[in-house]
């Protein structure tokens, strides 16, 4: 059986500024909270930097090339704030001619760009300032969210605004596993709203130059999904656990952006740390302005359960893990801190990630039948993917046909059943194209289709690679 996608489906590999570019001080490049947060003991794997990562400023047209030969015509990729404003508002000339060349690439070898304005690296100088705890760095984004506009405008036609708002608040302000790693629910909770602001502001922004200037504009802003299940679906307690971590990872950017409130649910869950404490007057409506499409990462569900001991909220010294570097972790959901996740004894990643591919078949049409459906605009996959433990060859060569391409093969055939079942996606970006640095597991997870030897910066395409290349260029799925 051959599974046939929609006509006009979009097929393409995604990366992000910081965990490729490098070059992190050249063409007046200034720090981000990331460089600053690769400095602190204990918080990224082996003491890694993203100071050369893939070193992909320098190799971007081999790296184009390289999209080009396996056969995806669209590349989603993010610009880096602290490049192109290194101050969070004034524009660097140098910064943003990079990426003028990378779209200069693009053009010539007839790949389709799709650019996401923030994937986490805000510049340094506005996190001094607050960083997202502060209603200022949500205007300081709409400037920057302009000057590349302004400048891209008439050439990108696909922007997206903000990449997983969740990971920005909660694994930044509230856990701590990311920059800039602080562990205060109150400042989680003030980024909620700020990081929605920003995309609300930047999105007026940018409508309002695309109208002035005739030029067709595809905005959304990409959410990512744990789809919580209940451990026992029959147990009230597990049922109450589903919902409220639903809440706290769904739901609470979902309502806002659809529907202009904060979940009631999610606001009492939340209460202590203050959400929906700051909301002005216009902000519901900046933020719940239409969308042309709703962008989804996803990589595994879960199941959760409620707290062994003590109340939902409580958060103590024994809730307290360790991730990547070592460094001490709280836990990123805000007022439901003591839910439990239970294994389902599904296969795992090297992430410690369940797979289990129906989740994404479920999430893609729970979100067409409740909020993009009814708003008429479509879903589209903006990261899938999956990090193993890659065993090269001599040549560098990495044969994942029985783990990464194998999961490839069942979560395209979920968005496909989805598809069948109503759900209007319109495409798919494979999460990564190139093995990079993978945030506080530093460069200890590989994600790729293309293999990165750190040390001489090959790339070596992975089985999975060619696989999904095919998919891309036939436009179709066969079953296995």
């Amino acid at each position: 059986m051959i599974r046939e996608f929609p006509q006009d489906f979009t097929w393409g590999v995604a990366t992000a500024a910081f965990q490729i570019e490098g070059a992190a001080t050249e063409g007046g490049r200034a720090p981000s909270i990331w460089d600053t947060f690769c400095r602190v003991p204990g918080a990224v794997a082996g003491g890694d930097t993203g100071e050369v990562a893939c070193d992909h400023y320098h190799r971007v047209a081999d790296d184009v090339a390289l999209i080009a030969g396996l056969g995806f015509p669209a590349y989603r990729f993010s610009t880096s704030w602290a490049r192109v404003c290194p101050d969070g508002r004034a524009p660097n000339a140098e910064g943003i001619a990079c990426y003028e060349r990378l779209l200069d690439e693009l053009d010539a070898a007839g790949i389709e760009p799709w650019l996401t304005l923030y994937h986490w690296d805000l510049p340094q100088a506005l996190q001094d300032a607050g960083g997202w705890a502060r209603r200022e760095t949500a205007e300081a984004f709409a400037d920057y969210s302009e000057v590349l506009y302004s400048r891209f405008g008439g050439r990108v036609r696909n922007w997206m605004t903000i990449n997983e708002p969740w990971c920005v608040a909660m694994l930044g302000y509230a856990s701590g596993e990311h920059a800039p790693g602080h562990t205060n629910p109150a400042e989680a909770a003030a980024a909620v709203h700020n990081v929605l602001l920003a995309h609300g502001l930047a999105s007026e922004r940018m409508r309002k130059i695309a109208a002035a200037n005739g030029w067709d504009l595809n905005l959304g802003i990409v959410l990512n999904f744990a789809e919580p299940k209940p451990a026992d679906p029959a147990d009230p307690d597990c049922q109450e656990a589903a919902r409220r971590i639903d809440g706290a990872t769904a739901r609470i950017f979902l309502d806002p952006l659809f529907r202009g409130r904060y979940p009631e649910d999610v606001l009492e869950d939340m209460a202590g740390a203050g959400l929906g404490s700051d909301v002005q007057p216009g902000d519901m409506a900046l933020i719940s302005a239409p969308m042309d499409f709703l962008g989804v990462n996803f990589y595994g569900g879960c199941a959760v359960a409620p707290p062994e001991s003590g109340a939902w909220g409580d958060s103590g010294d024994d809730d307290v893990q360790t991730l990547g570097g070592g460094r001490p972790r709280q836990s990123p959901w805000v007022g439901s801190e003591r839910v439990q996740v239970i294994s389902r004894g599904k296969p795992r990643t090297a992430m410690d990630w369940e797979v289990e591919a129906d989740d994404l078949r479920a999430l893609l049409v729970r979100l067409h039948e409740e909020y993009t459906g009814p708003a008429g605009i479509p879903l589209v996959v903006c990261e899938n993917g999956a990090a193993y433990e890659d065993v090269p060859d001599p040549a560098g060569y990495v044969d994942d046909s029985a783990d990464r391409a194998l999961y490839y093969r069942q979560h395209l055939a979920a968005v496909h059943d989805a598809i069948g079942e109503g759900a209007d996606v319109a495409g798919y970006f494979a999460w990564s194209l190139l093995d990079n640095f993978e945030w506080a597991f530093g460069y200890a997870k590989r994600f790729g289709i293309v293999r990165v030897d750190y040390e001489t910066q090959q790339r070596t395409p992975k089985w999975s690679a060619s696989f999904l290349g095919a998919v891309a260029r036939s436009n179709s799925l066969s079953d296995f």
